[in-house]
């Protein structure tokens, strides 16, 4: 794209539109990005030139139609060069329609999927909800989504107003019934606090969430399943689940297990960082149990380095909704950099998360959901806080 100046060195585009430009000096350069001001409405045929992540050399990119493109594109507007575009963050375990007290309203949920669009996530598996979401697909603007159904507990044995609440004779039947309801997942609550025995304790029989997991399979769904006590994660994976949220209770023989049959872990540890606040709450009358939180929440670096060391796949997930506010995946990223490094967490976070999900990379055809980031994030992680451009479905939706 052709490029002027005005009298105050401002740089212009073709059609004498003023560019946004940052310049700064890293790797001992210094050197400019430019962005040009992107026109509100359909998408537009797009351009942008930078390195495409998780690796390469500087490439051009177009997008036309909603799709990526490597074949020049005539009239394609140049919206980025010597950036960093990576396929559309993901969040493998978040909450739309859900709020402390449950199920939120259309408008709540609308402003939670937006938030975490604005912060590059393009992609959610939404890990149980009680609302319905699905008027969300509908939606060009908001990000995509995985749903798993509604969480699956028993009663009085998790959050109030969250899961449907049943039995253990009455598992299977709702396993297959959210695994209809769901987009190939179903969740189950696998462990909770007991109280009359004052600390985590599983939910549910081993040879039921057996025959559970079985049945979800037959439904053509995968099983996840909560679990932070040791006891439900070793007994949910022998069982032949699919994935583990949080995994706190992970030891070194589950981990190998989990390693040897691809089990997917997302620890959320942007959640565990709440356990001291958690155990503080329940120890006047739970001191068992805050004593358990606490010790799971100091080994938790180390639970999930082991797993990261070992080859469990992992992918990030921040546990929004409820507690938790939207928006906040960068934080999650930043966290599993300290475990994996930054490579690592950024494609727990996109590129290997999205190949899990089966979901669009950055390739010819792909529909264009990509983050553009105006420093390479592998050198500096808290990068992922800051894109400079959020394109979903060829058009962009945040800008910087």
């Amino acid at each position: 794209m052709a490029q002027h100046h005005s009298h105050d060195d401002v740089p212009l585009d073709a059609l004498g539109r003023p560019l946004a430009s940052h310049t700064h000096t890293h790797d001992g350069s210094t050197h400019t990005h430019v962005y040009a001001p992107v026109p509100d409405g359909p998408a537009s045929r797009l351009h942008l030139r930078g390195v495409l992540l998780p690796g390469g050399e500087p490439t051009d990119l177009w997008v036309v139609d909603g799709r990526v493109t490597f074949e020049p594109v005539a009239g394609a507007l140049t919206v980025a060069t010597g950036c960093w575009i990576a396929p559309g963050l993901v969040d493998a375990h978040c909450h739309i329609g859900m709020g402390a007290q449950g199920a939120v309203d259309a408008e709540t949920a609308q402003a939670q999927a937006l938030a975490d669009r604005d912060a590059g996530t393009l992609l959610i598996r939404d890990a149980g909800s009680p609302a319905d979401t699905r008027w969300v697909d509908e939606r060009e603007d908001l990000p995509r989504l995985i749903r798993a159904g509604r969480h699956i507990a028993r009663p009085r044995r998790y959050i109030r107003n969250y899961a449907e609440e049943v039995e253990p004779d009455d598992l299977v039947d709702e396993v297959r019934t959210q695994a209809r309801r769901g987009d190939g997942w179903v969740k189950i609550v696998g462990d909770w606090i007991d109280r009359e025995a004052g600390d985590l304790r599983p939910l549910w029989p081993v040879e039921v969430v057996r025959e559970a997991i079985e049945a979800a399979h037959a439904e053509g769904a995968r099983v996840t399943a909560h679990c932070f006590d040791e006891r439900s994660v070793t007994e949910l994976v022998d069982a032949g689940v699919d994935g583990i949220e949080h995994g706190t209770g992970l030891d070194d023989a589950t981990i190998e297990t989990m390693a040897e049959r691809g089990v997917a872990l997302t620890p959320t540890l942007i959640n565990i960082e709440t356990f001291p606040d958690i155990a503080a709450a329940g120890e006047s009358k739970f001191p068992d149990y805050a004593a358990h939180m606490r010790a799971l929440h100091a080994r938790r670096f180390e639970t999930i380095g082991k797993a990261v060391d070992a080859g469990v796949p992992i992918y990030a997930g921040t546990d929004a909704g409820g507690v938790l506010p939207h928006g906040i995946v960068a934080a999650e990223v930043e966290l599993l950099a300290r475990v994996g490094g930054p490579e690592f967490a950024l494609g727990a976070a996109s590129w290997r998360a999205r190949e899990w999900l089966g979901a669009d990379g950055i390739t010819e055809g792909a529909s264009a959901d990509l983050v553009v980031f105006g420093a390479d994030p592998r050198t500096d992680i808290s990068t992922v806080r800051h894109p400079v451009l959020v394109i979903l479905r060829g058009r962009v939706v945040k800008r910087a």
